[in-house]
């Protein structure tokens, strides 16, 4: 089992994952960063928690839009080379992260 250092929202997060998923994980970790900075942005005085329940929207958002989009025969919509189904994999396990951190805050 590897393990990662990813930076997000300007907090280091470490991750465990299959040996040899190393730069797929730092790719994915790299998406989920502009999608925090641009949370951070937007609303700058939100906790941790909350950027990252903002960036998970911000890709779920994404996402959807993604889905409904007309296909043209390419399984990968944006220009990461990320693929729609290990997006959508990502954006619920963002959502389930947030809420799970919400709610031990509380």
């Amino acid at each position: 089992m590897a393990q990662v250092t990813l930076s997000i929202g300007g907090n280091s997060y470490s991750v465990a994952c299959k040996d040899g998923e190393e730069e797929h994980l730092y790719r994915l970790g790299t998406l989920v960063d502009a999608k925090a900075k641009q949370a951070i942005a937007n609303v700058s005085s939100a906790s941790e928690v909350r950027s990252l329940l903002f960036a998970s929207l911000l890709l779920a958002d994404e996402l959807q839009d993604a889905e409904n989009a007309p296909t043209t025969g390419v399984s990968a919509p944006f220009a990461t080379g990320v693929d729609l189904r290990e997006l959508t994999a990502i954006a619920e396990k963002l959502e389930n992260l947030a809420s799970q951190l919400e709610n031990a805050d509380h």
